[in-house]
């Protein structure tokens, strides 16, 4: 049958390109909401502002970071080796997958549900290759990981946000003098953040560009870079004229406008690390087709990417953002709990931070189920009755039908596909 790879290969190639081109669309309006949704809730930048910032880092993450090679398969989901002798059933099941994820990501999008976009692309992958080969094909403990890290990862993150935000009232906002405290303290958060993005910039943006920098270097590189934003920002906040003998809420106002600045920085970062990793789940399935569609059926774990796929990507997931991105902002940045800008700073270094245990250690993490976790713990340590209990009932609930939906429609589009196809 791999001479259906050789007749209709240019068909299954564009075909492929239209879906991962509806796939990093939903990405965009999703995931990237969700970098964003922190510093737009808490009024740190509006909404045009996040989506010009996102552009032009997302962009920047994928384009530059993205990667010469792309793995084909997500985490290892599913073994290759039973497609060997059938590549045109893997051509078709990736097709079928970007088009199911990319359609849960717009339904998601629509309802403004925060959901996994790596998630959802790897149930639409276990989908095809359960019904295509057979569950032998599929790697069930890879998929236990992810169903634990349902919990595992909003709790690291919310603890983790939980004692940021402790800190940050204890030092700076319950005091006498909380201006003359933030001009103190806040150069080390600012360090801290400089470091924990550094290591996410690092570690999930460069590795792509071919630098290869060992883990002792991109800590060494990460703690330079952090010692010099501690600097900068002492010298910063100096030059600020506030009065420090104003009503305690306008030394508040002012510290907030502090942190507003860092909120900026932060989302930078996440939107550059963001756009490096997670545009592979648009393109990996879609550099899989090609790849086996140009070798005439041949099947490898990794796939150089031809040069219009990154582009793609990208562009797919900026326009995303821009159209359709504004629901999950709001569901994020202001449904959940009310931020502010030491608040949402904190979510999102505290979501910062879990990516980089996680990336250590190995734990498959969504970056939206982190963020959740760090808006909750920031909400929960102004107590329960800070949540909208409603609101984290259905971003729960859409988390769970992420993966059954992926891989309910990927069965379905598989076997129109296969139809058309065969």
């Amino acid at each position: 049958m791999v001479d259906v790879l050789v007749t209709y290969g240019p068909v299954l190639i564009a075909t492929a390109a239209v879906f991962g081109f509806i796939m990093a669309w939903g990405i965009g309006a999703n995931d990237v909401a969700n970098a964003m949704g922190t510093s737009v809730g808490s009024n740190a930048i509006t909404i045009k502002q996040a989506i010009i910032i996102a552009m032009i880092f997302e962009f920047a993450g994928a384009y530059l970071a993205g990667g010469e090679v792309t793995s084909t398969i997500r985490n290892g989901i599913i073994d290759s080796s039973y497609f060997v002798a059938v590549p045109e059933l893997l051509v078709y099941g990736m097709i079928s997958a970007l088009l199911a994820a990319g359609i849960w990501l717009v339904v998601a999008s629509a309802l403004g549900w925060p959901v996994s976009t790596t998630h959802s692309i790897v149930g639409a992958i276990i989908g095809f290759a359960a019904v295509g080969v057979g569950t032998q094909a599929v790697s069930w403990d890879k998929v236990a990981g992810i169903v634990g890290s349902w919990i595992v990862t909003p709790a690291i993150s919310g603890f983790i946000a939980y004692l940021i935000f402790q800190s940050v009232q204890k030092l700076i906002f319950n005091t006498s003098n909380p201006l003359a405290n933030a001009k103190r303290y806040v150069p080390f958060y600012m360090a801290f953040a400089g470091f924990i993005m550094s290591l996410v910039t690092i570690t999930k943006g460069l590795k792509h560009v071919g630098l290869d920098v060992s883990n002792a270097e991109a800590y060494a590189l990460a703690v330079a870079i952090a010692v010099l934003i501690g600097i900068g920002g002492k010298i910063a906040i100096a030059r600020l004229h506030m009065s420090e003998n104003t009503d305690q809420q306008t030394q508040f106002d002012n510290v907030e406008k502090v942190f507003a600045i860092l909120m900026v920085l932060t989302a930078c970062c996440m939107a550059f690390a963001h756009g490096s990793n997670d545009v592979a789940n648009a393109i990996g399935p879609l550099a899989a087709v090609v790849s086996v569609v140009h070798s005439g059926g041949e099947i490898s774990s990794k796939a150089p990417l031809v040069w219009w796929i990154l582009p793609l990507g990208a562009v797919g997931i900026v326009l995303g953002l821009a159209i359709f991105g504004k629901r999950v902002m709001q569901t994020i940045g202001k449904n959940i709990t009310h931020l502010t800008p030491s608040r949402g700073f904190a979510a999102e270094l505290a979501a910062a931070s879990t990516v980089v245990i996680a990336s250590g250690t190995g734990l498959p993490i969504s970056t939206t189920q982190t963020l959740v976790g760090a808006v909750l713990g920031v909400g929960m340590a102004r107590g329960i009755a800070a949540i909208n209990l409603g609101v984290v009932r259905n971003i729960v609930v859409s988390w769970v039908v992420t993966l059954p939906a992926g891989a309910l429609l990927s069965i379905i589009f598989f076997y129109i596909i296969k139809a058309i196809f065969q």
